[in-house]
């Protein structure tokens, strides 16, 4: 990376007063906090599935080993992946919760509510109170397509992303199922109103492409959204609606899709290693063709491949010199800046694309964005697996202490970063099936904290898929 790119001198400095001054006030390898974990039963069933910190609690529900109905009619899917908390008005709490099924098969609900009846993924919506009881449960958005993360908006509602771009016009993804049966192009987002339902219309301005979460400026009137694309390098985009949703309280279809780049810099490799306080001067080029639809002929197999669709718009940015990031998952807005994960950044710069074991040599990144200057700044480098292990979804606490998923291969941790730098271990998954098999290294996401604080939810997804509320002295442990 060429120096006169990177601030320095009087813009750093002032950086360091400004929303990144905790970040990096400290060296961010520094060894984590001393937080003890131990098992604590689960207040379901008294089955130890989480270590927590002293003094913590929580209890599972919609444990997908059982059969778990909705409405009395609805099985619930699985795979519960992102997930956003509301009030419900009763002093209980909403929480609309993303399920990220792939491949084409029949939809959850009701069919004739289905964006696509041949698509298996979407929203549920449940009441809980703040200790995990169930009150009620719903379809809030189906026929949609691996709903892998998204983000919680300030008016009400939730920003569900389809991780995928399958659809009738393009060719199998990594599963190698055909998109044969599909009846809708996918690689959208979808608005959930935390009180109602979608209504199933996916803002296609905001991008087909391997959508993973979303954030959103409401000084600015931006939502930020992030792009997992496995194989490939991955985009920082930014959606600027034509009308401000906080005014309007809904998400228009009439804005324009920009991808973030490095001044200076074409192609910036920012998911090669660098020291952690690096910060970038930042610009926007614009996609000018956000949605594509590709040419086929229905009933039969497209002739464009899947990974040409998954790069159709991130290389209309990259021509235009757009930064290059690895495997782009969680985001958060706090206090004007926008927090996401890097999840296999950090590592030696890459030299092309791996669709075997995915763009990126290292074990994560965390990187914060202030929308109103426009710097981007690196946070937090993982020094190894040991440490911070593939960071994923990731939430903001009232203190603005970040709490991050890990999704590795091995033990899976949910952790915490202070504003000081800190970075400590909040829940360790001790998961284990119904047949005594140990589940340890299915991730954790969804983390979301109840409106009030009071109460953590987070999903464990993968093959015994589950939500839990975990509360306790969330301060003593520097959350």
């Amino acid at each position: 990376m060429d120096r006169r790119t990177v601030l320095r001198g009087a813009v750093a400095g002032a950086l360091l007063g400004g929303p990144f001054a905790g970040f990096l006030n400290r060296a961010a390898a520094e060894p984590a906090r001393a937080n003890v974990l131990g098992p604590v039963p689960d207040l379901r069933d008294g089955a130890v599935r989480l270590w927590l910190p002293e003094g913590f609690q929580y209890r599972s529900f919609h444990d997908t080993e059982s059969t778990v109905v909705l409405d009395g009619q609805t099985v619930l899917p699985g795979r519960h992946d992102g997930m956003g908390a509301f009030r419900a008005g009763n002093g209980n709490y909403l929480l609309v919760r993303n399920h990220e099924l792939n491949g084409p098969g029949k939809a959850f609900g009701d069919p004739g509510q289905a964006y696509d009846t041949a698509a298996q993924a979407g929203c549920t919506t449940v009441e809980v109170t703040r200790y995990g009881e169930v009150r009620h449960a719903r379809t809030s958005l189906n026929g949609t397509m691996m709903n892998c993360s998204g983000g919680r908006m300030p008016w009400g509602s939730w920003i569900s992303c389809e991780e995928t771009v399958n659809g009738p016009d393009v060719g199998p993804d990594f599963t190698g199922a055909p998109n044969v049966a599909l009846t809708q192009r996918h690689g959208f987002v979808f608005e959930v109103p935390a009180d109602g339902e979608s209504d199933r219309e996916p803002i296609t301005a905001a991008g087909r492409f391997a959508h993973e979460s979303v954030a959103f400026d409401p000084a600015g009137g931006h939502l930020y959204l992030t792009e997992d694309n496995f194989g490939f390098a991955s985009g920082f985009y930014r959606y600027r609606p034509r009308h401000h949703p906080m005014t309007t309280g809904r998400l228009d279809n009439h804005g324009r899709l920009q991808m973030l780049k490095v001044k200076g810099v074409p192609n910036a490799h920012l998911e090669a290693a660098q020291p952690t306080g690096t910060s970038y001067e930042t610009e926007w080029v614009d996609i000018d063709d956000p949605a594509p639809t590709f040419p086929y002929t229905p009933g039969q197999a497209a002739p464009t491949t899947n990974d040409t669709a998954l790069n159709h718009v991130a290389a209309q940015g990259q021509a235009q010199g757009a930064a290059m990031f690895s495997r782009l998952e969680g985001s958060a807005y706090d206090r004007g800046v926008v927090y996401f994960t890097s999840t296999q950044g950090g590592g030696p710069a890459e030299t092309g694309p791996d669709t075997a074991t995915g763009y990126g040599n290292g074990t994560g990144q965390i990187w914060g964005y202030d929308t109103t200057s426009g710097v981007l700044t690196l946070l937090y480098q993982s020094p190894g697996p040991d440490v911070l292990d593939f960071p994923d979804n990731v939430t903001t606490s009232k203190r603005g202490t970040l709490v991050v998923c890990e999704d590795g291969v091995n033990d899976n941790y949910l952790r915490g970063l202070t504003r000081d730098g800190q970075l400590f271990d909040i829940a360790l998954n001790r998961l284990v099936s119904g047949s005594g098999t140990p589940r340890f290294n299915d991730e954790f996401a969804g983390s979301t904290f109840s409106p009030d604080g009071h109460t953590l939810f987070v999903n464990i997804q993968a093959s015994r898929g589950m939500t839990f509320a975990i509360w306790g002295p969330w301060g003593r442990i520097g959350v």
